[in-house]
């Protein structure tokens, strides 16, 4: 059977996959689990619950906050906010569990749910899996007095900025940033924080009506923001996803800034504070051998995890880190949350630009990053990777022959039935070569 909860929550398509009478029944089963604690001190559970704009939120919200109400948990609807938002206020309300409805950067008729632990910690695979399998078993039912109360709570948005604002190492005085908020989670909150900051705001993308997240704008279409910064003369561009809890950013001249430069620019900046602990960054496979490169030379130390925010946090949260991430700019700053935060992520790079004087394109030439290629291998038995001995056999031979001026990475997919190919090197005609031959392997030795 698979498995329900994916890497990060439920997901799928709004009212097939990710139906009311799913929503419904996954929060009981949640109320459940998530509460047993406080049931078993004599407290009534307490849940914090939020959404990005997508018209199949409401709904879904709706069953959600009835499931955990008729399973006798105190509900804070906080309405629309970002993931991260519901994170800390999981935390900072002292819940003992939160609930996100969001499918992130996915189009807007998907959508998923996300569950918080206490302290606004994502769940380990056995407490989404215990969730899973209470899902649709006959509970306590409570009556009168003791069934859930909810309460339409709109001071999260307030909480959660001034939780921003006490994060920010320099204010943002003398900048014009432009926000690009996918019409998501964050349309409301960036604008607002990044004014209180001190910067001069432009808006683009902040208009959500339930039907456009995601659509044309956003972290995952950068051509709306790097026109509109160069059009404005901005500093800078900060662009988040649907759930905004990532951050890709673009430079002055509108050429892109990723997720792996905006470390490196990061990973410096707390260093400078003495707020990187151990010198290190926690970074992914994925992340760009120029990175490495980068962090190197400037004697920091990276560690590298599985493809996933939550390898990264685990990662993190065992030796004590305080910066980690991933390319696609999830970046996450253990001193001031559980998760990646993409209002936050802006804020300290924009923060870095107005503390130092120099320009963001500027910082971002700590790294250079080597040419990538990707190329998803389709038709293939992915869970002979590993143990194909002549293919592992190619990737070696074609590592030695970049002799630590490129790399090679082979993995499949945890959710296609594909096998990635990646390939970096100093000129990109070098890493096509390279992927080509691979490839060629990958589809001689696998194939079904």
């Amino acid at each position: 059977m698979a498995r329900l909860f994916g890497t990060d929550g439920v997901r799928g398509l709004a009212n097939v996959d990710i139906t009311a009478e799913l929503a419904l029944g996954l929060s009981v089963a949640a109320a459940h689990v998530l509460g047993r604690e406080a049931r078993e001190d004599g407290r009534r559970p307490k849940a914090v619950v939020g959404r990005d704009p997508r018209a199949s939120g409401e709904f879904l919200s709706s069953a959600v906050v009835a499931g955990l109400a008729s399973a006798g948990v105190d509900v804070h609807d906080v309405g629309v906010l970002p993931t991260p938002a519901v994170a800390f206020l999981t935390a900072d309300m002292d819940a003992h569990f939160g609930v996100m409805l969001s499918a992130s950067h996915n189009p807007m008729p998907d959508n998923g749910i996300k569950f918080f632990a206490a302290g606004g910690h994502k769940l380990p695979d056995a407490v989404e899996d215990e969730i899973a399998a209470s899902v649709d078993r006959d509970g306590e039912r409570p009556t009168g007095a003791s069934v859930g109360r909810v309460h339409q709570n709109r001071a999260g948005q307030a909480r959660y900025v001034a939780h921003l604002l006490e994060a920010l190492p320099h204010r943002l005085d003398g900048l014009k940033v432009v926000i690009d908020g996918a019409h998501g989670a964050a349309s409301a909150v960036s604008p607002e924080v990044f004014r209180l900051a001190g910067a001069e705001v432009v808006e683009i993308g902040t208009e959500p009506d339930g039907l456009n997240i995601n659509d044309g704008y956003g972290s995952t279409d950068l051509d709306h923001l790097k026109a509109a910064v160069v059009a404005k003369g901005a500093d800078l561009g900060i662009a988040h996803d649907g759930d905004a809890d990532r951050c890709l950013a673009v430079d002055a001249t509108g050429t892109e800034v990723d997720g792996d430069q905006i470390m490196a620019i990061l990973a410096i900046a707390l260093r400078s504070r003495g707020a990187l602990a151990k010198d290190t960054l926690v970074a992914t496979v994925m992340s760009n051998l120029g990175l490495l490169q980068a962090m190197e030379r400037e004697g920091i130390t990276v560690r590298q995890t599985g493809v996933g925010d939550r390898y990264v946090l685990e990662d993190m949260r065992a030796g004590g880190y305080t910066l980690g991430g991933e390319q696609s700019g999830h970046v996450i700053f253990l001193d001031h949350g559980t998760t990646g935060d993409g209002v936050l992520t802006g804020l300290m790079l924009a923060a870095r630009v107005a503390e130092t004087g120099k320009s963001l394109a500027e910082l971002a030439t700590v790294m250079r990053r080597l040419p990538q290629v990707l190329v998803n291998v389709k038709g293939v038995d992915k869970s002979r990777v590993e143990s194909d001995e002549e293919l592992q056999q190619a990737v070696k031979a074609e590592e030695e022959a970049l002799a630590g001026t490129g790399r090679v990475l082979l993995r499949k997919s945890g959710t296609e039935p594909v096998v990635r190919v990646m390939v970096e090197a100093t000129e990109e005609e070098q890493a096509a070569a390279v992927a080509d031959r691979l490839v060629a392997v990958v589809r001689e030795r696998l194939s079904l």
